[in-house]
């Protein structure tokens, strides 16, 4: 596994407001709140020196100090999680490439965190890396929450393929790409032709840095997913495959189901960290 690095550093935004699951960040039917649960597993990150929470709410800092982290406070007014670093990236720790872990992925595996970060390290053209795994299921294809991404091989410079990384052309909750002519064996296609986005961001700070003067992107208002301004901006997006994605917490359905997860790993509700 990759070592730390002191040029990395994990953000995790952390709204109180949310309309699904009112108040979910500090829901702790587990024993502890959902936040404690997601900035343990970001914590075991080895290719980040740290994770932050960054916050609009003063109960949610107070839980983070608590259980000993870091917040770092914001507007509530902040559209997105990735304007909510932006707001904070002045009081952030000195750092190359901050990640962006949501405060609803209390299962994210520290692999994966370490897989986007050194994806910038082996594509130093990429601005932003991020990550997919393999979409397998007709009914996730067809369902607009479930975010598609197009992806095509990262060439470097010289002309060389980059193995095991490719480059974003879109995200879409459309079913893309569009066959055609279907066939379900095209689900089971090697390497993948059908792939769902893993929300998690790896930016350079340079690129967060200049968030605020990017162009607007009708494709981003248009799909809600704010990673298209990035594509229209002309930044290039680095994507590695992982084969399995964790499960986040958006309904009382999504959690009581997190809740079950933990109970049946550790009988004290420690939680499957």
């Amino acid at each position: 596994m990759p070592a730390a690095n002191s040029s990395a550093v994990i953000v995790i935004p952390a709204r109180l407001s949310s309309t699904r699951l009112p108040r979910k960040m500090l829901l702790a039917e587990t024993g502890r709140p959902l936040i404690a649960h997601t900035w343990e597993a970001a914590r075991r990150s080895r290719a980040a020196r740290d994770a932050i929470v960054a916050t609009d709410s003063d109960e949610i800092a107070v839980a983070v100090t608590a259980f000993g982290g870091t917040a770092v406070m914001t507007s509530p007014e902040a559209p997105s999680g990735t304007a909510r670093i932006v707001e904070a990236l002045a009081r952030l720790p000195a750092a190359d490439v901050i990640v962006n872990v949501q405060g609803d992925e209390p299962e994210l595996s520290a692999a994966a965190i370490d897989a986007a970060i050194e994806l910038l390290d082996r594509c130093p053209e990429a601005g932003v890396a991020t990550l997919v795994t393999p979409l397998r299921r007709a009914d996730d294809l067809r369902d607009p929450a479930c975010v598609k991404a197009v992806l095509t091989p990262w060439r470097q410079a010289d002309g060389r393929d980059e193995a095991g990384c490719w480059r974003a052309i879109y995200f879409s909750r459309a079913t893309v790409p569009a066959a055609r002519d279907w066939s379900d064996s095209l689900l089971t296609a090697e390497p993948p032709l059908y792939w769902q986005h893993v929300g998690l961001y790896a930016y350079r700070r340079s690129v967060l840095e200049r968030w605020n003067s990017l162009p607007d992107s009708r494709l981003a208002t248009l799909e809600s997913l704010e990673q298209l301004r990035v594509i229209e901006a002309g930044i290039p997006i680095a994507v590695a495959r992982i084969d399995h994605a964790a499960r986040g917490i958006d309904t009382p359905k999504d959690y009581a189901a997190f809740v079950d997860r933990c109970r049946s790993t550790t009988p004290h509700g420690a939680g499957p960290l």
